[in-house]
């Protein structure tokens, strides 16, 4: 038994009791995809760190582990974006206001925002990976100030699967942003990209030597680009991975998400390339 089984010191009590939360509005971002924005029932602020995830819970179905998707500076509401993969999930997109649901957490490490203060940023998402990844560009673009460059390169099986169409919309009309999207096929009516998203970082700037990434997608996505930034000169200290896989718990005790010594809930899920390099290349980990 490793030292990481034992529980975290900072464990509270009430770490397994969910908070009541209404359902204030739905949208539908794709056909398989949902954003809701949840209100708290008593009132209080939900807090947060970019990267952070939080325990959903629909009564009489189960809970689920998601990314918090929403503004890290608005604590009146909480936003997830799911996608319906399995039961929980498809009960969570078939909410409509009103509904009633738990949530616990925040839980988990964030992304590396003090880290990249006076750096370039570039963040790349795969899929619904833009999902994690979005309360940090979020904040990048509301403290725009404090850092250097700031691109996003993402991409998405179709057109169809891209998610915050018209927030991307947005951003691309900003100046001080690079924004890059790719799909990996489209029919005639798509006039971007198509390809992995890789092959959109010799468009971006930034000076690798000074340089944060931050990435979020399927683990062969995360792993490529990862490789690439490092190919391009990025430390592979300066890489982060969101690694949202096996999480049950939240907490650390059911061991479903164990990562070689580490929890992904407790230890992660945001966690330096570096520190887990070698363990994305063993198969079946």
């Amino acid at each position: 038994m490793t030292a990481n089984t034992a529980a975290p010191s900072s464990l509270q009590p009430d770490a397994m009791l969910p908070r009541p939360f209404r359902v204030a509005s739905t949208a539908a971002d794709t056909v398989d995809t949902v954003t809701l924005i949840l209100e708290p029932e008593d009132g209080e602020g939900f807090h947060f760190a970019p990267g952070q995830f939080t325990m959903l819970y629909v009564f009489g179905v189960g809970e689920v582990p998601i990314s918090v998707s929403g503004d890290p500076g608005t604590a009146e509401t909480l936003v997830h974006t799911v996608r319906a993969v399995g039961a929980v999930t498809e009960a969570i997109c078939r909410l409509t206001a009103g509904d009633r649901v738990g949530i616990r957490g925040p839980y988990g490490t964030g992304w590396p925002i003090r880290e990249a203060e006076g750096k370039d940023v570039v963040v790349a998402a795969g899929g619904i990976g833009l999902a994690p990844v979005r309360p940090m560009l979020l904040t990048l673009l509301a403290g725009r100030h404090r850092f250097g460059a700031v691109s996003l390169v993402y991409g998405s099986r179709t057109p169809g699967d891209l998610l915050y169409v018209d927030e991307l919309h947005s951003w691309r009309s900003r100046f001080d942003v690079e924004i890059e999207v790719t799909v990996d096929r489209a029919g005639s009516d798509w006039l971007g990209d198509v390809g992995v998203v890789t092959s959109l970082l010799p468009r971006i700037p930034f000076r690798p030597e000074n340089t944060i990434a931050v990435v979020c997608g399927p683990e062969i996505m995360m792993r490529v680009t990862a490789d690439e930034m490092i190919l391009r000169g990025v430390s592979a200290a300066s890489i982060y991975l969101s690694m949202e896989r096996n999480m049950k718990c939240a907490v650390g005790f059911c061991g479903h998400c164990q990562f070689g010594p580490e929890f992904i809930c407790r230890d992660g899920p945001v966690f330096a390339y570096e520190r887990i390099r070698g363990r994305m290349r063993v198969p079946s980990l």
